[in-house]
């Protein structure tokens, strides 16, 4: 289908806009809006670029796209734009999905050794000029279960096997012998898969099916002395079943990149316990990833007005989401 040769490409962002924008604005009639100024920036555009990582603006002001027909996501995974409208319409949608694999995968071997060296005790002493040796835990022939399959899951199923961890996975398919995740349970298992974890990464997508998946009983099914860490969505697990567990030792420690409501409460418990690692929903973010995503957005911009595949395409069919 031809492509309008200037298409109105609307960018949603805040204060903290895109770089390197001159190419795109010379190829497009570009329009910056807020989460506020989206419902009158909208209309007329043929697409939209969503550079805040964490929105529901396109749901509230889906009425007024009435002439949409791509939307990019500067995040890795499109939940927060697959409303039902968005999902039922002819409007494609593309993600960052592959910019952030292999950052959050060093990630979160930084955060294993951290759990495994205990540096945050160390910190702690340190800042009271405490001099006191204490024993470490080994990393090589721990076993770390990965929550998803998609390629952030990939990425750090393959630096954890690199570090010498085993690893397994649970996904929507079971299957065996996977050259990244090892054997792969399906979601019914998942509390098989969480006995025998060591450490539990979350890497998958927020859906009806994987919403709250880490409950009470899950978390009561893995080890005392396992640690679970997240990296993909808040909504993955209850949080007061997670402190619960934390409080109690049931586990034995969290390392939280992401929650249910961000930012995270001054209030939360989760600030103070002493075996919990907390970061700003930071994991991907390295030198230079914001100029990385607005140059994937612009080879997509070429391929939209060529009329060629774009990629990172979403399976919209996979995310029949509620409006909760």
């Amino acid at each position: 289908m031809q492509q309008p040769a200037r298409p109105t490409v609307v960018v949603l962002s805040g204060a903290d806009l895109p770089p390197s924008m001159a190419a795109i604005e010379q190829r497009a009639l570009v329009r910056y809006a807020t989460e506020e100024g989206l419902l009158d920036a909208l209309p007329g555009a043929d697409v939209l670029f969503v550079w805040r990582l964490r929105t529901r603006a396109l749901t509230r002001a889906w009425g007024k796209a009435d002439a949409l027909r791509w939307v990019h996501t500067a995040s890795p995974g499109p939940e927060q734009l697959l409303s039902p409208g968005v999902v039922a319409s002819d409007v494609q949608v593309t993600t960052s999905r592959g910019l952030f694999d292999e950052p959050i995968a060093e990630y979160v071997l930084g955060l294993v050794l951290a759990f495994a060296k205990d540096l945050h005790g160390r910190i702690r002493l340190q800042q009271s000029r405490t001099w006191r040796q204490r024993e470490t835990e080994r990393v090589v022939g721990k076993h770390v279960l990965i929550a998803g399959t998609g390629s952030i899951a990939r990425a750090t199923g393959r630096t954890l096997r690199a570090a010498g961890m085993t690893v397994s996975a649970v996904g929507r398919v079971g299957r065996t012998g996977d050259p990244d995740l090892g054997d792969v349970l399906p979601l019914d298992r998942l509390n098989d898969g969480l006995r025998a974890a060591d450490y539990v990464v979350l890497a998958a997508p927020l859906t009806d099916d994987t919403r709250g998946m880490i409950d009470g009983r899950a978390l009561a099914a893995m080890k005392p002395s396992a640690r679970i860490i997240n990296v993909a969505r808040g909504g993955l697990l209850v949080q007061n079943d997670l402190v619960a567990a934390l409080r109690t030792g049931k586990i034995a420690g969290a390392a939280l990149d992401v929650f249910r409501d961000e930012q995270l409460a001054e209030s939360s418990p989760l600030w103070t316990l002493p075996n919990v690692l907390v970061s700003p929903h930071m994991s991907g973010q390295v030198v230079g990833w914001r100029e990385e995503l607005v140059a994937l957005f612009a080879d997509n911009l070429t391929r939209y007005l060529e009329g060629r595949a774009l990629r990172n395409p979403v399976d919209k069919s996979r995310f029949q989401m509620s409006e909760a």
